[in-house]
């Protein structure tokens, strides 16, 4: 004879509950480059430090433009991911100077 246990925790799906198959969409506002309040972090990946900044509020497009531009004049690898750019190594000065010469803003000062 065989004792099957059954447990039954929480809700059931009878009681006005149901399943949401909708993926929740973030929008976000598109911002001038000098409405943007950039920052910047650092994260070590693998052993190496990658720079991160963000968060974006741009097309991705523009994004896209921003950061081949960006890859060319320092340099060096980087992607754009969920509003923010990484870039290969420790650079945050140099990312600082060449975004602020395309117009965008940070929340720091300087």
């Amino acid at each position: 004879m065989v004792n099957k246990l059954i447990f039954d925790l929480g809700a059931s799906w009878g009681e006005g509950w149901r399943l949401e198959e909708d993926k929740i969409s973030t929008v976000r506002t598109l911002l001038d480059p000098k409405a943007h309040k950039l920052i910047f972090q650092k994260e070590k990946r693998r052993g190496k430090v990658v720079t991160l900044v963000g968060a974006f509020s741009l097309s991705d497009e523009e994004a896209q433009k921003a950061l081949s531009t960006l890859k060319k004049s320092l340099a060096c690898g980087g992607a754009y991911k969920e509003g923010w750019m990484e870039f290969q190594g420790d650079i945050s000065p140099k990312v600082r100077v060449q975004l602020e010469k395309m117009g965008f803003g940070f929340k720091n000062p300087k």
